[in-house]
């Protein structure tokens, strides 16, 4: 007996609600996060007098426990920022880097395609992917902390100290918790400090039906974090927590050592700037999805009409097809796969004008699976973003910064701040971030509005995944640039990127979130 068409016909549809999460917008300040209760520790740091970068930085930090799956002290990213004091754009890359100790022959391929979100070859027991050999220098704590002294008006302890007492308290568990652990549950319960947290009792931790909320112990992460506000970032990268770092490194056979951690500096740098009509783009350069970007908005036409239509999202799908098979044949990075989307994106604004987006990942989900036990820190797997093959551009080579997707964009018109968008989503980032400030320039879209609309993927390149409430006629269109799968909004599989967004406008500072990511939201004061 065959299946009805009908039961054939809605085997994609996992998900039939419709969402929506309005801006968030005050007076003196707004932040977005994907993680609420991590918002509001961004917003309570507003109240206290915090710019938009205090919030920013210590929403981040509050991530290390609420969303620590994705983000973290063990991981690294960016951050694009326009500056009201400088009146200028800027961006801090506290990127991770390979060890000085990584030995590319310790990588040696195996048959077949690796097991997690690029589809390299594999590697033998898949160690560029999880476990000691997969860390990279970790440089998230460099980066907040440069970002903070140079452009926060709070002191380090007082941004890091909310998030050392969340951990005190534990992560509050969630049906989101109970996905994300049971997902990855095959690589944690390899590694007995990351079970012993995360798969308590050998299962996943999960909810009851007592709407008391429950919370799960962080191992020593609330020690590391309470150290870091009484010593600062340098007992990180110098210190105390250093010395424990390097102790679990050696432990388990990791090659990052004291060597890495003490040479590690964050950077500030000037962006890559593009002017469409009034409206000027700023992308982080280098080893992000900035340049593709670049190269997908200097081929993007003009657009006449008042919403996108399907002549509009066809030269989306165009330009974006193009800059990825450039970057992939001149940069050689190969994409994520499926629904992993495996990063943390914060967006924050101010009254001042200050404009802030973070995007900061461990790489995979939880990455290297792998929590270092003396200091509760769960450590990336940054070495897969390597290409294992010798030769290659971005092959794997000790003392160097990989290629990485991530591209937080802050847009300014007439020289002055406007708004901002991030996400986090692997390669499907820089095709949102694109589209969106495309909503928004091109369109006249508000934050809410234009994260709602619906957008195209172009992170598989040969195939275009298009969100399936777009019309017959913007779908015949897309078919002229690739072939097309029609995939709605769901936020599990996650098939596009989930991005958030702020904006400096005449109503005030505001934010908003990516409505399908279920514990995301916006919070002003």
């Amino acid at each position: 007996m065959s299946l009805p068409a009908s039961v054939t016909a809605t085997e994609r549809v996992y998900e039939t609600w419709r969402a929506e999460k309005p801006a968030a917008t005050g007076k003196r300040g707004a932040v977005a996060s994907q993680n609420v209760e991590a918002a509001a520790v961004g917003q309570a740091m507003l109240q206290a007098g915090g710019n938009a970068m205090d919030a920013a930085i210590a929403t981040a930090f509050a991530l290390t426990v609420a969303e620590p799956w994705m983000s973290g002290l063990g991981g690294g990213g960016f951050i694009t920022l326009y500056s009201a004091k400088e009146k200028a754009a800027r961006v801090v890359d506290f990127a991770m880097k390979s060890p000085k100790g990584l030995d590319p022959a310790s990588y040696p391929l195996a048959e077949g395609t690796g097991a997690d979100l690029f589809g390299w070859p594999a590697v033998v027991g898949d160690r560029n992917v999880n476990g000691p050999l997969s860390i990279a220098v970790p440089g998230t704590v460099a980066g907040y902390a440069l970002a903070l002294e140079k452009y926060g008006s709070k002191s380090f302890s007082e941004v890091v100290t909310p998030a050392a007492a969340l951990a005190r308290r534990g992560h509050r568990v969630t049906w989101w918790t109970t996905l994300m652990c049971g997902a990855d549950m095959p690589a944690l319960r390899q590694y007995p400090s990351s079970a012993e947290i995360w798969l308590p009792n050998g299962c996943p931790p999960a909810m009851n039906a007592d709407p008391a909320p429950k919370f799960i112990p962080m191992g020593k992460l609330a020690e590391t974090l309470e150290e870091l506000a009484r010593d600062g970032a340098d007992s990180f990268y110098r210190g105390k927590i250093a010395e424990r770092i390097a102790r679990d490194a050696a432990r388990f056979g990791s090659t990052l050592s004291t060597a890495d951690l003490e040479t590690y500096e964050a950077e500030i740098q000037e962006p890559i700037s593009m002017t469409r009509g009034e409206a000027t783009y700023h992308v982080p350069a280098g080893l992000t999805a900035g340049p593709s970007f670049a190269d997908a908005l200097k081929d993007l036409p003009e657009f006449a009409g008042k919403a996108p239509d399907a002549a509009t999202y066809a030269a989306y799908a165009k330009t974006l097809k193009a800059a990825y098979e450039y970057r992939m044949e001149n940069l050689g990075h190969a994409g994520d796969h499926g629904d992993r989307s495996c990063t943390s994106h914060i967006a924050a604004a101010d009254a001042e004008g200050n404009i802030v987006m973070i995007t900061t990942t461990l790489l995979s989900r939880f990455g290297s699976r792998l929590l270092f036990p003396e200091t509760g820190i769960m450590m990336n797997n940054g070495i897969n973003w390597f290409d294992p093959r010798p030769g290659r551009p971005n092959s794997l080579k000790p003392d160097t910064k990989p290629l990485c997707n991530m591209v937080p964009a802050v847009v300014t018109r007439d020289g002055k701040p406007w708004f901002g968008f991030g996400a986090s989503g692997g390669r499907k980032i820089m095709p949102a971030v694109f589209q969106l400030c495309s909503f928004v320039n091109d369109f006249g879209m508000d934050l809410a509005a234009a994260l709602d609309v619906p957008r195209v993927d172009l992170g598989a390149i040969d195939t275009i995944y298009a969100d399936a409430r777009l019309d017959a006629a913007t779908m015949t269109a897309l078919q002229q640039v690739a072939p097309v799968e029609g995939w709605p909004p769901t936020t599990y599989p996650i098939m596009y990127a989930c991005p958030l967004g702020a904006m400096v406008g005449p109503g005030g500072p505001s934010a908003a979130a990516h409505p399908m990511t279920p514990l995301a939201g916006a919070l002003a004061v």
